[in-house]
């Protein structure tokens, strides 16, 4: 199977190359409107593109940390860890004619899922591309939470491997955006 390529995303403004066994979960319930949400079909992977106010506050490593733990603090980690913090070399971008700055983020986030007590360790691996001229800072979120051992027996995932980081830098480096009057009036 092969990943999908140009999906249409936020109303067909940008597209990207989504993973194989991406289900949009808007299909399946209310996403706010500044995220795309898509989870993998067999694992508890997922990716989150959103489009978030620019953060002029911050710089540099700075932004790309300032958000990972923002998205710490909304899911109610209860422990957050930045591993790597590197810049993205913008000409490997679709998006390099409006993105003046281009960050990659590996950590981990210790999460209770839903009702859970026990908090597990998820890692989180960001990038964030910082869109000054529309005002904007688009996070893009791969999750990968630890794997679920009574899954892996499953034959469905011989046919959905789970996501590597290949596939999001994938995601990451297609993401083109066709409509900027996504970003309202200039």
């Amino acid at each position: 199977m092969e990943p999908t390529q140009d999906y249409p995303l936020f109303g067909g403004a940008f597209s990207a190359t989504l993973p194989v066994g991406a289900i949009d979960i808007s299909d399946l319930r209310p996403i706010p409107d500044n995220q795309e949400v898509f989870c993998h079909r067999v694992t508890d992977q997922s990716l989150i593109v959103e489009l978030l106010e620019l953060q002029a506050h911050v710089r540099g490593e700075a932004a790309a940390r300032y958000h990972f733990e923002d998205v710490g603090e909304v899911q109610g980690a209860r422990a957050v860890h930045v591993e790597a913090v590197q810049p993205l070399l913008l000409e490997n971008l679709a998006l390099r004619g409006c993105c003046e700055e281009a960050w990659f983020l590996s950590g981990k986030q210790q999460v209770a899922k839903g009702n859970q007590q026990v908090a597990k360790d998820v890692t989180l691996h960001q990038a964030l591309l910082r869109l000054t001229r529309y005002q904007t800072d688009l996070l893009l979120t791969f999750n990968q939470p630890p794997p679920d051992n009574r899954s892996s027996l499953d034959p469905e995932n011989l046919s959905f491997p789970p996501w590597s980081l290949g596939d999001f830098e994938r995601l990451v480096t297609s993401l083109t955006l066709h409509d900027p009057g996504i970003f309202g009036p200039q």
